[in-house]
């Protein structure tokens, strides 16, 4: 890869420090000016957020680290077949503007545990905050800072505890300080920025390789299809159509780091809104992401790692003065996964726990100094999580962070999507589907990546495994719910039901409109 810290020069100084000294500003702006109730600033900040925010912050907690290694590898190796991970998920964000949003802004609720309590009583909100958080601080928060302290370690050649300290310390204080608000600020220039220099290293490696035409000559024609055979061993189309949506829908439907964004909206139109420009910018991840893989497959052929794609490209076509920009984008990515979901582990611990259980009469000062050192307590966790991982030799951990989704995915899919669409599930099902569904779905994981890991043993495709789960356990909760002999089901609210809106025009003519753009995109890249 090569140590860039060894071909900085004094621009690319003046470049990491004028975009940190820009990023202080804009949280401090964001933290400290104007604030009127410090509980709704902190979580769902005073419900201030228009779409581009919505938008912009939830692509920003979803583009971690190692989606730069993990995509451009993925397009180094086998085409565009990745982008379906992207592509694909339009129909789930549909789901989440039209079906989900209206429900949980009517409830006017701050968290999925606190919307599911409402429905099932506490015991209901307990299991699930207690999930959110264990899902939280190992998916997201610890997960997450290992790929980038990986990266930033292989970039910088500086050990792990002190990347992985600087990078969640620098995430923290903008959480800390200024909650979803400041994060939200501080993730539209951010992804603004990623934007830009993803988009100019493409452009270095479209000119070097001679063009678009050139580049569709020089690789395999499979690489320019969505849609791969079903003998295809990596992506069989059966296993993205299938087993996507069950990670889809828990992930984007009912992951209070996604979600939360739009829990914050100003109102309905603006959240809906925000969930399609997300749909909007992932068709970028083609041009800025998995394309820098494929012009690395070809401009760079025979690399020993597909995960060194990246990087490859990086140290070879940015001219100097540049180098300093990747520092400031592997920044980026970081604060913004990280900062997401340390806020929404702090709302999680602080309403569903803190106030719910322990403190009831808690006032907003004390829920704001509790929700401060959730997020510390969440640093600390994430930090020393990392260092174990860290010591783990011979596994191909971001094949393994993938997996993991989906075996953590099936009993949330089924439990919220039985929740919203058919109203006799009853608390025994969700709960048993939260605990004992949860305890199969990560013993069927743990079994498949390291008892009888799968490349000793014969198994399905880890999405297809993902769907069977889903499937087993959604009949399982039906059952339970038509043989309980006493169900405790879910009334409805009227006065949730009464603030539920229909969706404006204009949000559907821009759902309409990606519609018809995804549709056009798939068949384009296919019958190569």
């Amino acid at each position: 890869m090569g140590n860039i810290v060894e071909r900085l020069t004094n621009l690319d100084y003046i470049i990491v420090i004028a975009y940190l000294v820009i990023l202080i500003i804009i949280g401090y702006r964001a933290s400290f000016s104007k604030k009127k109730n410090d509980d709704e600033t902190l979580f769902l900040a005073n419900k201030s957020l228009n779409w581009s925010s919505i938008g912009f912050n939830m692509w920003g907690t979803n583009v971690g680290p190692s989606m730069l290694l993990a995509f451009a590898s993925i397009g180094y190796s086998t085409g565009i077949v990745a982008v379906n991970f992207d592509w694909y998920a339009f129909i789930f964000l549909f789901l989440l503007a039209i079906v989900f949003a209206p429900k949980y802004l009517a409830a006017k609720v701050s968290t999925m545990p606190e919307f599911m309590g409402n429905r099932y009583g506490d015991s209901t909100q307990n299991i699930l905050a207690w999930y959110a958080l264990v899902k939280i601080l190992i998916s997201w928060l610890s997960l997450g800072l290992f790929a980038g302290g990986f990266l930033v370690r292989q970039i910088l050649g500086i050990p792990m505890w002190q990347s992985v300290t600087v990078l969640v310390a620098f995430a923290g204080l903008f959480t800390f300080f200024g909650g979803l608000k400041a994060i939200a600020k501080v993730n539209v220039f951010q992804m603004i920025l990623l934007i830009a220099v993803s988009l100019s290293l493409m452009l270095l490696g479209l000119n070097k390789v001679g063009g678009l035409s050139a580049l569709y000559q020089k690789t395999p024609h499979h690489f320019w299809n969505l849609i791969q055979p079903a003998s295809d061993p990596k992506y069989p189309w059966y296993a993205i159509l299938l087993g996507y949506p069950v990670a889809a829908v828990a992930f984007f439907c009912t992951d209070q780091s996604m979600v939360q964004s739009v829990l914050g909206a100003k109102n309905l139109k603006q959240g809906q809104l925000g969930v399609s420009f997300i749909g909007w910018l992932k068709i970028l991840s083609l041009p800025l992401f998995i394309g820098t893989g494929i012009l690395c497959y070809v401009l760079f052929p025979g690399l020993k790692d597909p995960n060194e794609a990246y990087m490859t490209m990086v140290t070879n076509l940015f001219p100097p003065g540049m180098n300093g920009l990747v520092i400031v984008v592997l920044i980026a990515v970081l604060v913004g996964t990280i900062g997401s979901s340390l806020n929404s582990l702090s709302t999680v611990f602080t309403m569903d726990i803190y106030v719910k259980k322990i403190n009831p009469q808690a006032s907003n000062k004390q829920i704001i100094r509790i929700g401060r050192w959730a997020v510390v307590a969440g640093c600390i966790f994430a930090v020393v999580v990392v260092l174990a991982i860290d010591n783990i030799k011979g596994l191909n951990l971001f094949d393994v962070f993938q997996s993991v989704l989906g075996f953590i995915a099936p009993p949330l899919s089924v439990v919220f999507l039985l929740t919203v669409f058919w109203k006799r599930t009853t608390r025994k099902a969700v709960n048993f589907t939260l605990s004992i569904g949860s305890i199969l779905s990560l013993g069927v994981g743990v079994t498949y990546l390291w008892i009888l890991p799968s490349d000793k043993y014969i198994w399905p495709h880890y999405l297809m495994l993902s769907f069977f789960i889903f499937a087993g356990l959604m009949i399982i909760a039906i059952l339970i719910s038509l043989l309980d002999k006493s169900p405790s089901i879910y009334t409805v609210n009227e006065e949730h039901q009464a603030n539920i809106e229909k969706p404006a025009r204009t949000v559907w003519i821009s759902w309409i409109a990606l519609a018809i753009v995804m549709v056009a995109l798939y068949i384009f890249f296919n019958g190569h």
